[in-house]
């Protein structure tokens, strides 16, 4: 059963309450190379990006949130540090939504000239907390990066906008440490109502990083726990998406398009699984209809194994057994993958 947290809409996506968890990402082209940034919006948002968020240092860096908004129609976050101002200037320009620490920028006018500045043009705001940047004093009080640790100072900085009537409000507690993460989700998701943005930080390149962020965010969406999540990866941010919906589909959410199952193979295996089932991927990408297709090693555990796809094949002595629902329908020869592709074709999609 998901926690019911509040609702924020980050422009037309709204995160929290009822609605679907949305997936996101960040770009990370030079800032002042605003073409570049824009063409690699443009190809996150065609993966399915639901939310992109842009680093905006300065004031005058704002004008990438300006060129963002006129390119694409998902919702932008300018992801700020310290400078006030440059939060002042991404609310003029049109952002959906800031990335602030209130405790970061400052005397608390500044807090409350961009809580004024936010509240007046809808605009919400998350705190992001890191194990890596905790506050001197939190860290004394409990002897490091601990869960404790970072609720506190994601409270704290939530008490901050709070003060001066600011509840738009989404929360991050991130730590390149899984059981840390997991455990300071879980004390926040009881401490507050607000929406949580949910990722392991600093999880590595593609291998380690997709493992890390599969345990951390898998983990807490199972248990509920989660409203928009990002897979953190020291690679191109499109792997991000795909990988985060992956995890979505894999803790049981509904994600549009097919789901392709196969067998890690064995002896008895008659087909190349993995190339087949790769090229299946790739052929299917863009295709939305929410169905599963298996690629069987072999006839023998084929069909029974993979009974709940709606379509798959097994591979037979030279050729291949096509299954739909566990049922053997005939053979296959020749190119194995055009005949299944051409067989989800031919699918009428099931309800989701």
């Amino acid at each position: 059963m998901r926690k019911k947290t509040r609702t924020v809409h980050i422009g037309g996506v709204p995160i929290g309450g009822d609605a679907p968890i949305a997936v996101q990402s960040m770009l990370n082209v030079p800032i002042r190379d605003i073409e570049g940034n824009v063409a690699q919006a443009k190809r996150l948002e065609a993966e399915g990006c639901r939310i992109v968020r842009v680093t905006v240092p300065s004031a005058s860096d704002a004008r990438v949130v300006t060129a963002l908004k006129k390119a694409v129609a998902m919702p932008v976050v300018a992801d700020i540090h310290f400078d006030y101002r440059a939060a002042l200037a991404c609310v003029e320009a049109g952002v959906d939504k800031i990335r602030i620490n209130p405790g970061n920028i400052g005397e608390d006018e500044r807090v409350a000239e961009v809580a004024r500045a936010c509240r007046a043009n809808g605009v919400p705001i998350r705190i992001g907390v890191n194990g890596g940047s905790l506050e001197k004093e939190i860290l004394a009080r409990h002897g490091g990066v601990t869960p404790e640790a970072l609720v506190e100072s994601a409270m704290y900085h939530a008490a901050l906008l709070e003060k001066h009537d600011f509840n738009d409000i989404v929360i991050s507690i991130k730590s390149s440490n899984v059981p840390i993460v997991v455990a300071a989700y879980r004390l926040l998701s009881e401490r507050c109502d607000y929406p949580l943005h949910v990722g392991v930080t600093e999880a590595g390149t593609y291998r380690m990083g997709l493992i890390k962020s599969a345990m951390g965010i898998g983990t807490l969406l199972l248990e509920g726990i989660g409203d928009t999540i990002r897979v953190s990866l020291t690679d191109e941010p499109e792997k991000e998406i795909r990988a985060g919906y992956d995890i979505l589909r894999a803790a049981g959410h509904f994600v549009p398009g097919p789901e392709v199952i196969s067998c890690p193979t064995c002896g008895r295996t008659n087909i190349h699984v993995a190339q087949i089932a790769a090229e299946v991927e790739d052929r299917l990408r863009g295709c939305k209809k929410p169905i599963k297709v298996a690629v069987m090693g072999c006839v023998v555990n084929g069909p029974g194994e993979a009974r709940d796809a709606d379509v798959g094949i097994a591979g037979g002595k030279d050729c291949a057994m096509l299954f739909i629902k566990g049922k053997q329908v005939r053979r296959i020869d020749g190119n194995y993958v055009d005949a299944l592709c051409a067989e989800v074709e031919r699918l009428v999609s099931p309800e989701p």
